[in-house]
């Protein structure tokens, strides 16, 4: 890991898109102000709400990073969902009033000024989003941080919005068509409907205790065919019972370790601490509990 990535914590990036979000509304909304542009209107707005939603999640991810304690055995990880869900409602509400705006100026129009100044505003403030949401979304996957990658993908959501807007102004000005302009922003405020959508229903699949993605469940699957193949010679071990959840940064496991009921305590102690750090080594981060039962032995089913 280099120094950046090191430095490149969750909290840190989401104190530093607050910074980005603060440029950004100014530049946003100086474009709007010189042009007249209902369209630079909307991508200042959306601007707004990624103030909104960076400032949400550094709350979170620093309640996320706290440990477990007495009222939260279990941690405080889910609460970066909260933030990814918020950032997202934030993005439907944002298109809302982008197409309230629009609406009047199809049969109210009006003439744009200084679409140079707006268009050079408006491209400055892209790069410093695109910039940030790459950034991001590598440590994102890094940390395995919902917030990061709800926040980056706003901030994505942002830089196309303004790359729809620069295009429809320039299409005004080619053509002089000003209906063009609530066009463009209406369709941008369609696209970050379906972009607030999905961080929504990500969000409620993590609060529900969705299981862990394909790829890790993958690795899981081939430590544990490994495990029985070195360990499992006549029917000595088995397993069942596998469930997975992921909360946050954490991805938890539970499963029944079935083994001869004649072993010795110690022996199937130390056969499960094996298995646990193989686990741990190809899931880095990964919570496993796993209970031991004998191979004769089966569990009552809750229902």
């Amino acid at each position: 890991m280099t120094p950046a990535s090191a430095w490149m914590t969750p909290r840190r990036l989401m104190a530093v898109s607050i910074g980005v979000a603060l440029l950004t509304i100014a530049l946003k909304t100086a474009a709007w102000w010189v042009t007249g542009s209902v369209g630079l209107l909307s991508d200042a707005m959306e601007s707004l709400v990624n103030l909104a939603g960076a400032t949400f999640g550094l709350w979170m991810v620093t309640v996320a990073a706290r440990p477990a304690d007495e009222d939260h055995p279990f941690g405080h990880d889910k609460a970066e969902y909260f933030s990814s869900g918020f950032e997202g409602i934030l993005i439907i509400a944002a298109a809302a009033a982008i197409i309230w705006a629009a609406l009047p100026r199809f049969w109210r129009p009006q003439p744009l000024d200084q679409l140079g100044w707006g268009l050079a505003l408006s491209m400055i403030s892209s790069g410093l989003n695109g910039g940030l949401a790459a950034a991001m979304l590598r440590a994102s996957r890094r940390h395995r941080s919902m917030a990061l990658e709800g926040d980056a993908r706003h901030l994505l959501t942002d830089v196309w919005t303004s790359v729809g807007v620069v295009a429809g102004l320039v299409l005004v000005a080619a053509t002089g068509w000003l209906w063009l302009d609530p066009l463009v922003a209406i369709l941008v405020a369609l696209n970050i409907v379906r972009e607030g959508g999905r961080l929504v229903w990500r969000s409620s699949q993590g609060l529900m205790d969705a299981a862990v993605e394909p790829e890790v469940q993958a690795r899981v699957d081939a430590v544990l065919a490994r495990f029985a193949q070195r360990h499992g010679a006549g029917g000595r071990v088995r397993f069942d019972h596998m469930m997975t959840r992921r909360a946050g940064q954490r991805r938890f496991l539970s499963l029944h370790l079935h083994l001869p009921a004649g072993w010795s305590l110690g022996r199937a102690a130390a056969l499960r601490g094996e298995l646990e750090q193989a686990l741990v080594d190809a899931v880095p981060g990964l919570r496993a509990s796993i209970q031991l039962l004998p191979l004769d032995v089966e569990p009552l089913e809750s229902e």
